[in-house]
Parts: structure tokens; sequence; C-alpha cells
């Protein structure tokens, strides 16, 4: 369990004013400046000794993908920040609390972010329906302009830094990276061939660097507390603090503020008042957004909420979005709801996801009613593999990832599907 002392989101419930005042009473931009002069390297160094992980679900190394960054601009190329503000999982609500109820955080990290890897211009690429958050947002912004925390000089350091906000128009496909390039540069939100890698061609083909909301925000409290109290919290590889958004069937859905590699069952029971029914009426566990493998109950007693943990148990970390099933839950027909917003949600530009995610919602319709052959079974899962990892990005992956979780673990439960429709068809 996290202590008091090392929470960094003392306000992710909006109890109390967001304003600039308000932030910087508990301890926003508190002597911004000085970290700054401490230099880039320094700031990049201290980021990847923390070992602080991306939050937007890949897992990757902040401080490293800061590191690929030129170290100069070159003439007519400058360098950009974008912070992926899409959040268009279902499940996932953790980076919209942030922007609503810790703007300022959020802010400091951009220009501290900024200065590391030599951006004067940072986009907020922000989901389109967040329009409160964007208000709160923008207001924020606003409020740091007028302070001279952002601009020219910004906060006295000596360093330049412009914000600007871009709105989404709903696609889930612009929460990958090249895709939210393409959409800030006003084109069609398709991903990108890599490489070049963003690093090296990103928005208006200049080094850009993006990273999550979360990523971000938590970045000045390491920059402050320095890199060994991050580290110090969780475990090797999965060190630092986390927020959960947890939902579905418990008794009190809410977002919350842990350390890595927390019981999934402590999550769930201190958290969010536990299972609907108690403990023993849970079905599964979707740990990590809907993207990431269902996990069956007897994997959940003792499963650690962290990367290495899920992903040894076949399912994934991802945004931490924990989706709670108990046992009303008809598994398949939820799997089955997944499947269709994929469908709808694949860009077309691959041949094995856009024709391959229709093909995938169309089985899982038949399934549902347990209309398919037994040997059907196998034949969906080899055709998400045929989408997996053939794909320019990672939406076929996501796809393709909750059926085969739904298979490996809840087989049974589909040859008695199968089986109830024969009998009724006889």
């Amino acid at each position: 369990m996290l202590a008091d002392k090392d929470r960094i989101f003392t306000n992710i419930y909006g109890f109390q004013e967001k304003s600039r005042k308000a932030c910087m009473a508990r301890g926003d931009w508190d002597k911004t400046a000085d970290i700054i002069k401490k230099g880039r390297d320094w700031i990049i160094s201290e980021v990847k000794d923390s070992r602080l992980r991306g939050r937007g679900g890949a897992g990757f190394s902040t401080g490293m993908k800061w590191s690929f960054m030129p170290k100069e601009a070159a003439p007519g190329r400058p360098h950009f920040l974008a912070i992926n503000a899409d959040e268009g999982e279902p499940g996932t609500c953790k980076d919209r609390e942030i922007i609503r109820n810790e703007p300022h955080k959020l802010i400091e990290g951009a220009l501290l972010a900024g200065f590391a890897i030599g951006a004067h211009t940072a986009y907020i690429y922000i989901r389109g329906e967040f329009y409160r958050e964007a208000e709160v947002l923008q207001t924020a912004i606003d409020e740091a302009y007028e302070a001279g925390l952002l601009g020219k000089n910004a906060a006295q350091s000596g360093w330049d830094l412009d914000i600007y906000i871009h709105r989404g128009m709903g696609a889930y496909v612009c929460g990958e990276e090249s895709a939210l390039i393409q959409s800030i540069e006003g084109k069609k939100g398709q991903p990108r061939l890599k490489p070049p890698f963003p690093a090296n061609c990103g928005i208006y083909g200049c080094p850009t660097t993006v990273n999550n909301v979360e990523s971000i925000a938590v970045v000045p409290a390491i920059l402050r507390r320095g890199a060994s109290w991050w580290a110090g919290i969780g475990r090797e590889n999965n060190t630092g603090i986390k927020i959960y958004a947890i939902s579905g069937h418990v008794n009190t859905p809410c977002i919350v503020e842990d350390a890595m590699s927390v019981p999934l069952k402590d999550l769930i029971e201190k958290h969010a008042g536990g299972v609907r029914g108690g403990w023993d009426n849970l079905l599964g566990v979707i740990p990590g957004g809907c993207s990431v493998p269902v996990m069956p109950k007897s994997t959940c007693a003792d499963i650690l909420m962290d990367y290495d943990s899920l992903r040894d148990a076949g399912s994934g970390l991802g945004t931490a979005a924990v989706i709670v099933m108990d046992k009303s839950t008809d598994i398949i027909k939820a799997i089955t709801r997944l499947s269709r917003f994929y469908m709808h949600e694949s860009c077309g530009q691959c041949t094995p996801c856009r024709e391959g995610t229709g093909w995938l919602w169309r089985m899982m319709e038949r399934m549902v009613e347990g209309n398919i052959a037994i040997e059907e079974i196998d034949i969906l899962e080899e055709v998400t593999r045929q989408i997996e990892g053939n794909t320019i990005c990672a939406l076929g992956d996501a796809a393709a990832w909750p059926i085969q979780g739904l298979i490996q673990n809840f087989r049974p439960e589909i040859e008695r599907r199968i089986a109830k429709f024969n009998n009724r068809a006889a």
C-alpha cells in the first residue's frame, strides 16, 4: 500500500481547488527553474535512473525515449513534444482525472520534458469527447501564461515553451503515436510505417517525442524527490506510482493512486469495495483496459499489478484499467462487444486488421449463440494469430488478445454454449 507521504496526485478526486494558486500550495511549480538549470542531461539521467516506464500502455522507458531525440535542433527542424490525452480505450479513465483535477502537474511536466528534449512547442492531443476536461486544461494553460510559467523565459528558467491543445475527433487509433502525429498535422489519423520513428521524423517531419499524460505528470515529482525515491516504490523493473481505474462489478468503482506491484486482489478489495456478491462471485478480470486478455478468477487471487507479473500470467498491465466481471457476466458476449469496438475503430489501412477484425466479430456473434462448430474455436484462434503482429500499429494485436484470453481461459464455457445450441437444434 502506498504511504500518504509518497502520494503525487493529492487532488485526484477534485475535493480541492484546481486553480494555479491552489496547485502551487500543494507543491506544483516549486523551484521549477532550479530543476531546469541542472541541465538536460541531468534531467534525462534522473528519469532513466527512476526506471519510469510509459504509462500509456506500452511500458517503454521514458528516459530512454527522451534520449533518442537529437541533442540540438537542426535549422528548420524544431523539436516537438506531443502529449497523448486521447484515452479512447474502454475501461480507461485515469488521464481525464489528472487533466480535470491536477492540470498544473501536467503543464509543469510538459515544461520539464520540453526542455529535456529540446522542444519549444508542445501539443496536448485530447480526446474530443473530453469537452469539460479541455476547458479546465485551457484555463490552467491560460493561468500559466499569465503567471509567466509558460511562453518566453517560462518560470524564469531561461527556456521558452508554448503549449497548444489539439482536440481529436474520437478515433481510437489516434492513441497510437504516429496516427496522433498525422492528426495533429491535419491529415487522416492513420498509423505510419516505422522507421522512421518520431524522434527522427515526427510532427511536420521534425523530431518529436510522444508521451502519455500520466508519464509527463509524474516527472516533476521524480525530479524533486529523486530517482531513488521513485525506484524504491514497487519492485525491480516495475517501479513507482500508478493510477488504477477499477470498474465493472465492484461495490465502489474508483480511480486510485497506489504503488506499482500492488496485488490485484488488494486493489479490488481495499479500494473498490470488493467484488459484487463477494470474491467467490468473481468470474474474471481484464487488468489493463479492454485490449489485454481476460484472466480467470484462479489467476486473480495472487497476481501483482505490474508489467512483468501480468505478462507472465498471459495478460498485460496496459493502462491499468481494471474491469471486473462477476458470474452474472456472459463472458462470450462481453468479449464480442469488444470485438465490435475494434472492428469499428480499425482505420482500414492494413488488410489483416481491416478484414480480420470484421471476421472476428462475425465469428464472435455466432459464438454468443453457440452457433459454431467445435473445430471453429481453433480456427478463430488461428485467425487471431494471423492478425497479431502483422499490422502497422497495435490495434490488430488489441483486437486479437481479448479473444485469445477468452479461448485460453474460458474454453469450457464456449463448448457448453455450443452443446446447448446443438441440443436446442436437435
